[in-house]
């Protein structure tokens, strides 16, 4: 609608939302509302980050499958032998939504499920910490064209891109990037640095602290949680990166 009351009639691009089941052998493990796209990534990432699988040697075999009803958007998971796949249930109800995380878990105690303290020395100038929104803005190929995507990227500490992933939902962008670096035995990630382009939420510290990453940043605001697991285990979390300045919300003494 324009300003002296006219309009225009406009093809505009939209974000694509569809379901992706995630299969172990032949068993449905879950669903997730997700961006069509690097979606073995997302199941290495999930299942990762879940804490089911910590070693890429632990899958045989990724792919889709092309014996479900809707090929394209159902990921098989087999594991290797001497893992009892048949043990294995999922800790949330039906499907995730694109926004939705931690929602579904069955019980508090599996939100909160142990995580390692950080134990890194990476430490990150600034002055780098303030070029990375720059260099994921301009990486965020799909989100130019839709302005509804989020993303996830790593850098390392000289602040080159390792790897940028975008979806719909932003912790699938999560599960995306360390799936990526889960595939590239890059794990533990002790030596990168994770940015976000939305809000900080409890289940992106819990993923992020999965992988062992020591500084996660935002452009955004952290939740009370994710800052107080970020505290709790060694993690240093930066909010609101927008250049010039930047809040520094637990362990500050990785930011020089």
């Amino acid at each position: 609608m324009n300003a002296d009351g006219t309009h225009d009639i406009l093809n505009d691009p939209l974000s694509i939302e569809e379901p992706l089941e995630i299969r172990i052998g032949t068993k449905p493990f879950v669903v997730t509302m997700r961006t069509p796209g690097n979606d073995k990534e997302l199941a290495a990432g999930f299942l990762a980050t879940e804490g089911i699988i910590d070693n890429p040697l632990q899958i045989k075999e990724l792919a889709h499958c092309k014996l479900a009803a809707f090929p394209e958007n159902t990921v098989q998971v087999r594991l290797s032998e001497g893992i009892d796949s048949s043990k294995i249930v999922s800790e949330r109800y039906g499907a995730i939504s694109a926004s939705c995380g931690i929602c579904g878990k069955m019980a508090i105690e599996s939100v909160s499920r142990a995580l390692s303290e950080i134990n890194s020395k990476l430490t990150v100038q600034r002055s780098t910490l303030l070029t990375l929104p720059e260099s994921l803005a301009e990486k965020q190929s799909d989100f130019l064209h839709t302005g509804g995507l989020h993303a996830a990227a790593l850098f390392r500490e000289d602040g080159e891109l390792v790897c940028l992933r975008e979806d719909v939902g932003r912790h699938n962008a999560v599960d995306k990037a360390l799936g990526y670096a889960f595939q590239q035995s890059m794990w533990p990630l002790t030596e990168y640095i994770m940015m976000v382009s939305g809000r900080l939420s409890f289940e992106i510290v819990q993923k992020s602290l999965a992988a062992g990453i020591p500084i996660l940043v935002a452009v955004s605001a952290p939740s009370s949680l994710a800052v107080s697991l970020a505290r709790e285990k060694g993690q240093t979390l930066v909010g609101f990166l927008r250049p010039p300045t930047l809040n520094i919300y637990s362990h500050p003494q990785r930011i020089l």
